[in-house]
């Protein structure tokens, strides 16, 4: 069910008190975050709609925790909290939906790594416009329209779906993220630019030296030529 609702008129408004929540890695850690926000407020009804949140899906995912709590007690598991380390929940994620996963390949374009199919960032998730584009994700559902749209997004790490989908994928060469690569880029052309500036004035400095030692070992007449030399006499009463 939809969490977030935009009623006709105030959109701006709603999508600014949207954003108060979002996560920039995860669609999912932007739910929690709602969740979480909710439960310090006493699961306040009023609270839900003074942030455009839809108190109905709230009281729906409150019931599933209640239920996947008591299944867990039945099974004598400890219930234990992550804190803020929310990458745990990314990997957890990434073990639910690794068969769901899509590679960068441009500026907001993703291509699904199963089966090659090109799929963008939905307008409405915590990663689009956020400035921020992971080398990996993954999703729980497309939509087809114009575009297939990847719906709640979850930023994760290669290696994640390396060791938790071996069937699928697999790590051909270590090496940084797509950021990292660029970074490196940029730094090996700029220590090529600054040597080959350092080689050009080396050669300037080669060439003008060169230049004056030309300069210097160039031959001048003698004093003995200049004295032996005669002009020629001038004559007179000719034209």
């Amino acid at each position: 069910p939809a969490i977030f609702f935009r009623p006709k008129g105030r959109e701006e408004i709603s999508d600014q008190a949207r954003e108060k929540f979002q996560v920039a890695e995860s669609d999912h850690l932007t739910y929690l975050n709602v969740y979480t926000q909710w439960k310090s407020n006493k699961y306040s009804s009023n609270w839900c709609e003074d942030h455009f949140v839809h108190v109905k899906s709230l009281r729906k995912v409150r019931e599933v925790r209640s239920q996947l709590k008591l299944i867990m007690e039945s099974q004598k598991m400890s219930v234990l909290t992550c804190g803020f380390e929310w990458d745990i929940i990314r990997k957890c994620i990434c073990a639910a939906y690794f068969h769901q996963a899509a590679r960068l390949k441009g500026v907001g374009e993703y291509v699904q790594m199963r089966t090659g199919m090109p799929c963008f960032l939905h307008p409405s998730s915590s990663l689009y416009g956020m400035g921020y584009t992971p080398d990996y994700v993954v999703y729980h559902e497309l939509l087809m329209t114009t575009r297939e749209y990847m719906i709640c997004v979850t930023a994760v790490e290669g290696e994640w779906l390396a060791e938790l989908g071996p069937m699928f994928y697999a790590i051909k060469h270590s090496g940084g993220s797509h950021i990292e690569n660029r970074l490196l880029d940029k730094q090996s052309l700029k220590q090529i630019e600054e040597e080959m500036d350092v080689a050009n004035e080396e050669y300037k400095k080669i060439k003008n030296v060169k230049s004056l030692q030309k300069v210097k070992d160039k031959p001048t007449p003698s004093s003995s030529v200049r004295s032996n030399y005669k002009k020629t006499p001038m004559r007179f009463g000719m034209f």
